[in-house]
C-alpha cells in the first residue's frame, strides 16, 4: 500500500523550524536557505516541492543533475552541487550548477578554475571541511582549511562564498558547526552550508545560512505526494 506525504505542508513545517531557530539565535529567518537535497528523489516529489515555492536544490551527481534538470525549465532555480566532484567533472560542473559546494583539494581548484574561464562564468564556490577528519569522506581537514582557502583565492583566482561539512553520524554536531564557524570567521567568509534534516535547527544557532533537508521535505521512500490543494 503506498503512502502519501504532503511536500508542501513538511514545506511549511520546516520553514517555521527555520524562522524559529533563526529568531532564538537573533537573526531573521531570511538569513537562512532552505537547500532540499533532491538526490535519487523521483520527479514527482520534485515537481511537488517546486508547485510548493520551493526554488534551491542540492544533488550528489554530476551525471544525476544532468539527466534530472537539464530537461526542465530552471528559471527561478537555484542548482547546487553538495555531493563530491570528480575534476574531470568540473568543465560539466560549471555549466550546469550554480554553486559548488564541495570544493576540497587543489586538483579541483585548478580544473574549476580553467572551466569558469572557459565558460566565462563561475557558480558559487564553497570549502567543504572534514571536520570529523572521516577518512571515507570528502573535504579538507581542519588543520589545511586555512592554508587551502588562500590557496584557492591567490593561487586559482577563485572567489569563495563559505564553507560546508557534513559531521559524523555519531558525533555531537554542534562541535563540528562551531569548529566550521570559527574557520569561515576568521578568513571572511560568510555562507555556511551545515545542518541536514535531524540538526539543522542546532546548525543554524550556530550560524548557518545554508540547511540541507531531505528526507523530512521529501518524505519516506516510497512515498507519494499529495496534490496540492
Amino acid at each position: 500500500m503506498s503512502i502519501s506525504f504532503d511536500v508542501a505542508a513538511a514545506r511549511a513545517d520546516i520553514l517555521a523550524r527555520i524562522a524559529d531557530a533563526a529568531k532564538a539565535s537573533g537573526r531573521s529567518s531570511d538569513a537562512v536557505t532552505l537547500v532540499a537535497v533532491s538526490k535519487q528523489q523521483p520527479d514527482d516529489r520534485i515537481e511537488a516541492a517546486v508547485a510548493a515555492g520551493q526554488n534551491v536544490f542540492g544533488e550528489n551527481r554530476v551525471q544525476e543533475a544532468q539527466t534530472r534538470w537539464g530537461v526542465r525549465d530552471r528559471t527561478g532555480l537555484t542548482l547546487r552541487l553538495i555531493g563530491a566532484l570528480q575534476s574531470n567533472k568540473a568543465e560539466e560542473a560549471v555549466a550546469l550548477f550554480d554553486a559548488i559546494d564541495s570544493l576540497d583539494r587543489p586538483k579541483l581548484a585548478a580544473a574549476i578554475a580553467a572551466a569558469a574561464q572557459k565558460a566565462g562564468r563561475c557558480p558559487e564556490l564553497l570549502v567543504q571541511v572534514n571536520t570529523g577528519e572521516e577518512s571515507q569522506k570528502a573535504g579538507i581537514v581542519p588543520a589545511d582549511a586555512d592554508h587551502f582557502i588562500k590557496s584557492v583565492r591567490q593561487d586559482f583566482g577563485l572567489p569563495l562564498a563559505g564553507l560546508m561539512c557534513i559531521p559524523p553520524e555519531d558525533e555531537e554536531p554542534a562541535m563540528h558547526f562551531a569548529l566550521l564557524a570559527k574557520i569561515a570567521k576568521r578568513n571572511g567568509l560568510t555562507e555556511l552550508s551545515m545542518g541536514m534534516s535531524h540538526d539543522f535547527e542546532t546548525a543554524i544557532r550556530f550560524g548557518a545560512t545554508q540547511v540541507r533537508v531531505g528526507s523530512a521535505l521529501f518524505g519516506p521512500r516510497g512515498a507519494k505526494p499529495v496534490a496540492n490543494a
